[in-house]
């Protein structure tokens, strides 16, 4: 049997669970071809990428001058307005944690992450005067926790979920991958956002309200990545239609890099840079937390790249296809904005394990305290 007779065998019930999250059968038929091939060359960026450039990373404004003063009024203007909604990047189970949906752990006593997003809409709240939508990008693993804890609150408007897309593992013939339950769905990648998105109606329905406006992305665990009205504004004041937060690299962190494509700016993950390209000479690196203009985000036409990438499920080899967030800052070309990673005023504090939960425990206490996300 062919890939695409399998496809067509599959139950009813399967076909419509994949169709509800945007799988489309002509993406796997053309990753099924394309298996193995040249797939390191296939992921990297074709064109000339040098590091950034002098002045293509600014620093954010500093609390207590009279830059951040001005920033922080237009910020908080357009918050005033209803301009902005938070965004929060809640579709991964915490493996390193046990396996659990990571929303739904503690982080400080008492308090989820969850809770602190929720914390933080409510701060944001009640500086701004104005409700602040807030939307989670959810997962078909953690979609039931998520709207399980959120309980009545969930009301599709000022809190929502929508979910991110789906396919079909595949086998490293092309054929599909079987697990101990079928066939073997996976979510498809942060990058799913913008298309998942506008499939909930959600962006739209912000733009038809308020006529324009402006999207804060972070992932959940991040709890550092608050909405800002200092960095809004700064956002505001600069040209592009997305600003992404960067932190300077401590010792070996790896992530997504600033770098000049072509002569202009993008986010790549290291794995995607040319082979001349070292990443350890970019001493700053992407946090994944953006400032987006809510039209910009909604009118964006482009096809992302799905890297191929192999995986272990169930002590067999399997092969998926993702797509990465970064990449729509193709085209929509960025600003690079460093923001503090120490102190009260971090703007990021990952969380990938229990050990690292631990030693930041402290550290969230803090800036959720600070910030108000525990009032």
């Amino acid at each position: 049997m062919t890939l695409a007779d399998d496809i067509a065998a599959l139950p009813d019930d399967m076909k419509r669970r994949l169709s509800e999250r945007g799988f489309r059968e002509e993406r796997l038929f053309a990753w099924a071809k394309g298996i193995g091939q040249a797939k390191d060359e296939r992921n990297r960026y074709k064109g000339v990428v040098t590091a950034p450039r002098p002045g293509d990373v600014s620093d954010a404004p500093e609390p207590g001058t009279a830059e951040h003063a001005r920033y922080y009024a237009k910020g908080l203007e357009a918050l005033r307005a209803g301009k902005v909604a938070l965004c929060v990047l809640a579709g991964g189970m915490a493996t390193r944690m046990g396996g659990v949906v990571k929303a739904l752990v503690e982080a400080v006593p008492g308090k989820t992450f969850l809770d602190l997003r929720l914390g933080e809409q409510a701060a944001t709240e009640r500086l701004s005067g104005r409700k602040v939508p807030l939307w989670l990008m959810v997962s078909e693993a953690t979609r039931d926790g998520i709207a399980s804890a959120l309980g009545p609150r969930l009301d599709g408007d000022h809190i929502a979920l929508f979910e991110q897309c789906v396919s079909l593992r595949l086998a490293p013939d092309g054929s599909l991958f079987h697990d101990d339950d079928g066939v073997s769905v996976y979510a498809t990648g942060h990058g799913d956002l913008p298309e998942a998105l506008a499939q909930s109606g959600l962006l739209k329905r912000f733009l038809d309200s308020r006529g324009d406006g402006y999207v804060w992305i972070a992932n959940l665990d991040n709890l550092g990545a608050t909405v800002d009205p200092a960095i809004l504004g700064w956002h505001m004041e600069h040209p592009n239609a997305v600003t992404v937060e960067v932190v300077d690299k401590v010792g070996t962190d790896r992530g997504g890099v600033p770098v000049v494509l072509d002569g202009r700016r993008i986010i790549s993950e290291e794995f995607r840079l040319p082979k001349d390209v070292d990443p350890t000479t970019i001493r700053v690196f992407n946090t994944n937390t953006f400032v987006v203009d809510a039209r910009a985000l909604a009118d964006l036409d482009f096809e992302f790249t799905f890297v191929e990438v192999d995986k272990n499920v169930g002590g067999k080899k399997a092969v998926q296809f993702e797509r990465l967030l970064g990449e729509f800052t193709v085209p929509l070309e960025p600003s690079f904005l460093r923001v503090p990673r120490d102190g009260k005023e971090s703007r990021f504090l990952p969380v990938k394990d229990n050990d690292e939960l631990e030693r930041r425990r402290g550290e969230i206490q803090t800036i959720a305290e600070a910030r108000g996300m525990l009032a």
